[in-house]
């Protein structure tokens, strides 16, 4: 890859680190290097009132005598910036008392090449992204709606080195178009997200986000209780989040905050339900290493209902034996899951419908928090086009639910797929059917 404007590039990043790791006087030194370039154009009232761009890099130094530990950071690349930031951090260690959690750090490797790097993404222009911005302004105005929204393209890179001997460099692209088209009585929400610019259709998100307002018009109330639902892929990954956030991580079953706590290998889940994180996946943000610079690799967390496997930061790994899984890098938290992929079913989402007497079908959430860890009880609203289905035909839009429900009782319930998974947000999922859905009470709108 070139050096592109913004960017550093592999060579000079690399260059950069190895200065650092020179000048330390650490018994060990991590050295972790991160920017790139940012691009945004926003828009609302059917018109664009915000284009920016920005580009950053920084630097951050941790060093280790022993078990004390100091880090420092700098976003300046000169060597006075550098060396200040070599001394805080030295500094901070020695006043620091001996971390006696700390399992050292990861040593050399080798990473599989992966392409996320587009110059049609980094390329894309002010012009490109009005352009695309106008598609769905003027769908939205030809019907009397309002879109608002935001286009955003960029690059980042990340390198990381140790005085181990681990060297790794990534560069990668991405760009993201969502909108919400409105009326008085209704809303719609379009998006996509990818890394080549070119997987992006304006025309396609602006359909979606045009039809749904359009259905969405003068919704009745329905009242609160438990219904059938067809949740659409973005609902779906929503959902699916909290499961896998905390949940297999291994540090949080071994400090017992996960639901997986004495159930690892059981079955929990409907006999449809598998996911898997793959950073080398395409189909998501592929990355080949870890913050920490470990390797990804493939985890299988559920297999046809089936708890299988955790994925593992380098701390947890070295305390219970294991390898680590490439999912590292998130401080306190753990390890977490960055590319998740959920299998498809065999239905159309017709069919999903097809089979509800009498439901609900949400198109998303909206403000979902976690209520309760160990259940995974996750509350929030539906939003953005929300219709009751009535003899397996959508009958009337309805006004917003709030929700209080256990992702465990979801996935375990499921009982039904779509045959086409889709990216949603950073995961890649397909729509589902679930038989028991609780929704506690409606909104106003």
């Amino acid at each position: 890859m070139a050096v592109r404007k913004g960017l550093l590039g592999k060579d000079e990043a690399l260059k950069a680190a190895e200065k650092v790791l020179a000048k330390s006087p650490g018994e060990l030194t991590e050295v972790s290097i991160r920017g790139g370039a940012s691009h945004l154009t926003r828009f609302s009232d059917n018109y664009i009132h915000q284009n920016v761009s920005e580009s950053s890099q920084g630097i951050t130094v941790k060093v280790i005598f022993g078990k004390k530990i100091g880090s420092a950071s700098t976003n300046s690349l000169d060597e006075e910036s550098i060396q200040a930031a070599i001394d805080s951090a030295a500094n901070i260690a020695n006043l620091q008392k001996p971390n006696e959690d700390f399992e050292g750090i990861p040593g050399p490797a080798s990473y599989q090449e992966v392409k996320a790097f587009f110059d049609s993404t980094f390329d894309f222009t002010p012009v490109d992204r009005a352009k695309a911005v106008k598609v769905i302004v003027d769908a939205a105005a030809a019907k009397g709606f309002k879109a608002a929204g935001a286009y955003s393209t960029g690059a980042t890179e990340m390198c990381l080195a140790n005085s181990l001997g681990l060297r790794a460099y990534h560069a990668s692209t991405s760009a993201s178009l969502r909108t919400v088209v409105m009326s008085d009585t209704g809303s719609g929400c379009g998006d996509a997200a990818a890394t080549d610019v070119k997987d992006i259709s304006a025309e396609r998100v602006a359909r979606s986000a045009v039809e749904t307002c359009e259905m969405s018009q003068n919704p009745i109330t329905a009242p609160a209780g438990e219904y059938e639902v067809v949740m659409q892929p973005h609902a779906v990954a929503d959902m699916l989040s909290y499961l896998i956030r905390g949940g297999f991580s291994a540090q949080a079953v071994r400090e017992g905050r996960s639901f997986l706590v004495g159930k690892l290998g059981q079955k929990l889940f409907s006999d449809l339900f598998t996911a898997w994180d793959d950073g080398l996946d395409p189909r998501g943000f592929p990355m080949p290493f870890d913050m920490e610079g470990v390797p990804k690799k493939k985890v299988v967390m559920v297999e046809k209902g089936v708890t299988a496997e955790l994925l593992y930061d380098f701390k947890s790994a070295k305390k219970e034996g294991k390898q680590p899984t490439g999912h590292g890098g998130f401080g306190g938290f753990g390890a977490m899951a960055a590319n998740v992929f959920m299998a498809p079913g065999d239905a159309a989402v017709e069919d999903l419908i097809k089979k509800t007497r009498r439901g609900i079908l949400i198109t998303r959430f909206h403000y979902t928090n976690m209520a309760h860890p160990i259940k995974v009880l996750v509350t929030g609203m539906t939003r953005d086009g929300t219709f009751l289905i009535e003899d397996g035909k959508i009958a009337k839009p309805v006004r917003n639910f709030r929700f209080t429900e256990s992702a465990l009782r979801v996935f375990g319930a499921m009982d039904a797929a779509s045959k086409e998974a889709v990216r949603a947000g950073r995961a890649v999922v397909p729509a589902i059917h679930v038989p028991a859905f609780n929704f506690t009470g409606v909104t106003e709108f």
